[in-house]
């Protein structure tokens, strides 16, 4: 038996700590005759951005950047409503190895974040005034996974 006591390895902490909205904007710009001939099957225009910043050692924000262009496709595509919003958190993240950052903020840490940024988006449209919007489930890991074979392959 050795008289060495074997080096502790640091556990990995990942977790949120702060939610917050950065930026947030709903307009209806052709209320109210929009709401008396709307469409029950809109056309969504829809753009996704996700950032991030190192805050310190072990902080990290991460953020969605949302627009969302509702259009009503049965009256010449008249806007509905328009969403913006840039919802973020403060991301934890102690002892985890440098090789799995960049994944751990494309990936798991928009996975905890979005399902809220989609139900401060359902809720507006329907403060707006107008059906739930429900954004649909977003797969980061291929969006990951996608940018980095683009990264490759350039």
């Amino acid at each position: 038996m050795s008289d060495q006591i074997p080096e502790q390895q640091e556990i990995p902490i990942f977790r949120m700590q702060k939610m917050y909205i950065k930026d947030f904007s709903f307009e209806s710009p052709n209320s109210p005759k929009i709401f008396l001939v709307r469409d029950q099957n809109p056309k969504v225009d829809f753009n996704l951005q996700l950032k991030n910043q190192k805050l310190d050692d072990d902080h990290s924000e991460v953020s969605i950047a949302i627009t969302a262009k509702v259009l009503d496709k049965k009256n010449d595509d008249s806007v509905m409503f328009i969403v913006e919003i840039e919802h973020a958190a403060v991301f934890l993240m102690k002892n985890i190895p440098e090789e799995h950052h960049d994944r751990v903020l494309a990936v798991d840490c928009p996975l905890m974040l979005f399902p809220f940024t989609r139900q401060i988006v359902c809720q507006a449209a329907v403060d707006g005034g107008f059906m739930p919007f429900l954004m649909e489930p977003i797969n980061f890991i291929a969006l990951y996974d996608n940018a980095q074979q683009q990264e490759k392959d350039a």
